[in-house]
């Protein structure tokens, strides 16, 4: 799952990467949610990355990745 947000760069990198990778996601544009379900994201960001900040890509609902770390995300999706 990809948190991001639709002006960031860094979020739109780690989209096209995992894109390039083959890699299934999903992924929200927290600021482009409204009410509880923004609420609810935000809440599950903080839950992998205090910080709260963007890019987060929570891998599997057991590790997450912070920022636009292109190596560590390839990393994580070598089988």
């Amino acid at each position: 799952m990809l948190y991001a947000l639709s002006t960031c760069q860094w979020c739109h990198k780690t989209k096209v990467l995992l894109e390039e990778l083959g890699i299934a996601f999903d992924y929200d544009y927290v600021d482009l949610l409204e009410g509880k379900e923004q609420d609810a994201a935000l809440d599950e960001i903080e839950r992998w990355n205090r910080s709260g900040s963007f890019p987060t890509l929570v891998i599997d609902n057991k590790r997450a990745i912070v920022g636009f770390r292109e190596q560590e995300i390839r990393e994580a999706f070598a089988a």
